[in-house]
């Protein structure tokens, strides 16, 4: 099985990557999110993998961060949903979002994801209900407040990850509103 791969990154073709590792490129399937953080062309990069091996094919599938890796794993365990699929929802949602779309069996936001229809969600929510919610994002009773979930998302719109607007999220004091909150958190992310 190969886990990791690291190596200079030499193509860049959505959802694909070549990776070149001491003369043996790799062609690696990854979800948009890995894709946007990739670094430029001839840099070198480092993806957690996920090997699915089938008949006709061997494919490689890659991951910044290794809750990505986690959650692609859980998806595809998933009667009906397979590395194509997965790598669809976590291209659609980050993962803290799909745990907070888990925790509040929120089908209507997994249906938004391209190829997700009403009976896929609903199976996803069933199944990842106590794994994903509970294991990787939002603990119970923390899930986002609707200022909270805004400022989060116009933090992204203006280049930051989620990562970044999660913790800057956590450093605002409670209820405050959407304006001063964004305010707040740029100048927490800018120090």
């Amino acid at each position: 099985m190969i886990g990791r791969i690291h190596g200079q990154l030499v193509e860049k073709t959505p959802p694909q990557v070549l990776v070149d590792v001491h003369g043996v490129g790799y062609e690696i399937s990854v979800p948009m999110s890995t894709f946007y953080n990739l670094p430029a062309l001839g840099e070198t990069v480092t993806l957690l993998t996920h090997l699915v091996v089938r008949e006709d094919a061997q494919l490689l599938y890659g991951f910044l961060t290794a809750a990505e890796r986690a959650t692609f794993t859980e998806l595809i365990k998933i009667s009906g949903v397979g590395p194509r699929t997965a790598l669809a929802i976590l291209s659609g949602l980050s993962v803290t979002e799909l745990a907070q779309a888990v925790t509040r069996q929120d089908g209507a936001r997994l249906v938004k994801v391209p190829g997700i229809g009403k009976k896929t969600a609903e199976r996803l929510l069933l199944e990842l209900k106590g794994k994903l919610g509970a294991d990787l994002a939002v603990p119970a009773g923390a899930a986002l407040g609707d200022d909270q979930a805004d400022i989060a998302q116009a933090l992204q719109a203006l280049g930051y990850s989620d990562r970044e607007a999660q913790a800057a999220l956590k450093a605002l004091p409670a209820g405050i509103g959407v304006s001063d909150g964004i305010k707040q958190a740029l100048k927490a992310l800018n120090r």
